[in-house]
């Protein structure tokens, strides 16, 4: 596999909205959503963008708030989901499609939010430049919220392979963690309606002062770090969710 790129549209694709629907349905999306509004101290009719949207279940609920969203992600499918959804709630987001390395936007926000693990499936240069992005698109106090895997527990329970089935499909990511590049190499195989595809794929792990201090460095003036219940950050919790504000 390519050390520094791959090809998302083949990771993020039918195949993916069909192996994790179950765990990314409403139940779970309110409560994010909630937590989201939280964290952000968000108000109706704040400017928000949400970065790396997928098929917007978070954006088109935030908009159901009362904020004025914007959602971007870089898969063509994905953003028609999401149109299509927001329409059926009967809510307004602006959809655009967009590298987050090279933000297609000028206007400033009042938040930024890359929820369920969208950031870090590039290489260090360009993981990099993402957060500059970002805090260049958010006005001064604006605040950030990225949601990731929690390094301690994820390398505490480290697993060699995960495997999510949908009836008779199988979805198997092959997992190894390479310690000179900080990434989690994976090789997706998928078992669906009767054929087999591979898709390799990585993504890099931060621990929370590494992260903190790359988004000190791209602008930020504070930055905290909680867990998936909203917490401060603890070697237990399973998600680390962290706020910087520009």
């Amino acid at each position: 596999m390519n050390q520094s790129q791959f090809d998302t549209e083949r990771v993020f694709d039918q195949d993916y909205l069909h192996f994790y629907a179950d765990w990314i349905g409403d139940e779970r999306s309110e409560a994010e959503t909630d937590l989201i509004w939280r964290l952000l101290e968000l108000e109706p009719a704040m400017e928000v963008l949400d970065l790396a949207c997928g098929h917007g279940r978070i954006a088109n609920r935030l908009a159901a708030r009362g904020a004025r969203v914007t959602g971007m992600d870089s898969s063509a499918l994905f953003l028609t989901r999401a149109r299509q959804a927001a329409a059926a709630a009967g809510v307004e987001v602006a959809y655009l499609r967009g590298d987050m390395r090279q933000l297609p936007l000028r206007q400033r926000f009042d938040r930024v939010v890359n929820w369920f693990t969208a950031y870090g499936y590039f290489d260090d240069v360009d993981n990099r430049r993402v957060l500059a992005e970002v805090a260049r698109v958010l006005r001064p106090g604006g605040r950030f919220l990225l949601e990731l895997n929690n390094y301690s527990t994820l390398m505490r329970d480290f697993l060699p392979a995960v495997v999510v089935r949908q009836g008779d499909d199988l979805l198997v990511d092959d997992h190894r963690f390479d310690p000179l590049t900080g990434r989690n190499m994976v090789e997706r195989i998928v078992v669906r309606d009767g054929r087999v595809r591979r898709v390799p794929y990585f993504v890099r792990l931060f621990t929370f002062p590494e992260l903190r201090d790359w988004l000190l460095q791209a602008g930020f003036t504070k930055v905290s770090g909680y867990g998936e219940d909203g917490a401060a950050l603890t070697a237990e919790h399973r998600r680390m969710l962290v706020v910087a504000i520009r």
